[in-house]
């Protein structure tokens, strides 16, 4: 039994934030932006909106394109940082609002990574005979939580939500193979310290910005080059394929040197690489289901055609999905 994608879903803010905005309220320009990330626009969410508010359309036009309600789904998994609340679960919220009435559901915290583990998580269920149908939502409200202050990281985040549903088939496609990895030693390269147990909500605590994004941007560089690379020559691997059989490769949308960078070191085939992180930004856990349904809807992607999909965030923790359209 495989686990083969059969709809996908987006919605992003109507909101959008140009680099031109972000020049009233920063130190930064155009220019430095877009050479340095590739990102020349975001989606902004307004006061009031929450994830739900993106991840429920998302999921419900995933169903629609599956054809399938969701009554019949068996499992929601939702891979975000930027919960509607703390607790209970944004998957739980998902559930209600599609009907999927008593179906396990829950949060998959991974950062940028997390709907590719939820795509693999998922495709595990179905496998293990243990669902037919599951709902992989990845969304994030990044732009809430960012330190509007701080150039290096403002400029990169955006909001959306991005979904698909996996169905179980036993056609020869489908999820072919997945690789999963993490490395706690380097968890403080891109963290949001406060909030938690460890540095628990206060005053003391969002005075001193740790409500907000940190990242250590060159060190994270060179992390995410290697690991996308190597983990996309692993699922690859697993599959009995190679970078050469990829027909299209959707990597996180984080920053269009690093999207460079690791499809040189692959060596993709020229044109298999898609790249909306210059309207985007970067949408965590939002931006590979967000490439792959702009891939979806526009007919690009085949019947047969390889897809690739590969991420890295915050943990560390990166992955990669084989997919057989």
């Amino acid at each position: 039994m495989r686990a083969r994608i059969t709809g996908t879903g987006m919605s992003v803010p109507d909101g959008i934030l140009s680099n031109a905005d972000l020049e009233k309220i920063v130190d930064t320009t155009d220019e430095w932006i877009v050479t340095r990330t590739g990102i020349k626009e975001r989606r902004m969410a307004e006061e009031g909106q929450s994830l739900s508010d993106f991840a429920i359309p998302a999921a419900e036009r995933a169903l629609e394109m599956a054809g399938v309600e969701g009554a019949d789904v068996d499992l929601v998994i939702c891979a975000t940082i930027s919960s509607d609340r703390l607790f209970p679960a944004t998957s739980c919220i998902i559930q209600d609002a599609i009907g999927a009435k008593d179906a396990p559901a829950f949060d998959l915290s991974a950062a940028c990574t997390g709907f590719i583990y939820g795509l693999n998580i998922g495709t595990q269920f179905i496998e293990a005979g243990r669902a037919r149908n599951v709902l992989v939502v990845g969304g994030e409200m990044l732009t809430q939580i960012v330190d509007w202050s701080d150039r290096a990281t403002c400029v990169l985040f955006g909001d959306g939500a991005g979904a698909v549903l996996l169905q179980a088939t036993e056609q020869n496609r489908g999820v072919l193979g997945y690789a999963m990895h993490a490395d706690g030693a380097l968890a403080d390269l891109i963290e949001r310290p406060g909030g938690g147990s460890r540095s628990p909500i206060s005053h003391a605590m969002i005075d001193a910005g740790l409500a907000n994004i940190r990242m250590r941007g060159n060190e994270t560089f060179k992390k995410a080059v290697r690991r996308l690379a190597e983990v996309s020559v692993e699922a690859l691997a697993e599959c009995e394929l190679g970078p050469r059989d990829v027909d299209w490769f959707i990597p996180h949308q984080a920053n269009k040197r690093i999207i460079d960078a690791v499809g040189q070191r692959l060596a993709v085939p020229d044109g298999a690489t898609y790249v909306n992180v210059e309207r985007y930004g970067n949408t965590s856990a939002a931006s590979v289901p967000i490439a792959l349904d702009e891939l979806n809807r526009a007919g690009r992607v085949e019947d047969g055609q390889i897809v690739l999909m590969t991420a890295f965030g915050s943990g560390l923790t990166w992955a990669s999905a084989v997919v057989k359209w």
